[in-house]
C-alpha cells in the first residue's frame, strides 16, 4: 500500500471520528452514524490495502 493511501485513509478516519465526535455531543444522529460509517469505510479500505500487501509479499517470497 502506498504512503499516500495510507494517509488517505486514515484522513478519512479522522474526518469520520470528528462527525461522529459532534454529531454526539450535538444530538444530531444523522451526523453521528455519517461519521461512524466513513471510519467503517476507511477501515475496510485499510485491510483490504494490507491484504494487498500480504499477497505481494507472499508472492515475492515465493520467488525468492
Amino acid at each position: 500500500m502506498g504512503l499516500d493511501d495510507k494517509i488517505r485513509n486514515k484522513s478519512e478516519e479522522a474526518v469520520g471520528k470528528g462527525k461522529e465526535f459532534v454529531g454526539d455531543k450535538t444530538d444530531n444522529e444523522r451526523l453521528e452514524a455519517e461519521g461512524k460509517g466513513e471510519q467503517a469505510e476507511a477501515k475496510v479500505k485499510q485491510a483490504t490495502e494490507n491484504a494487498k500487501d500480504a499477497i505481494r509479499d507472499a508472492g515475492d517470497a515465493l520467488r525468492k
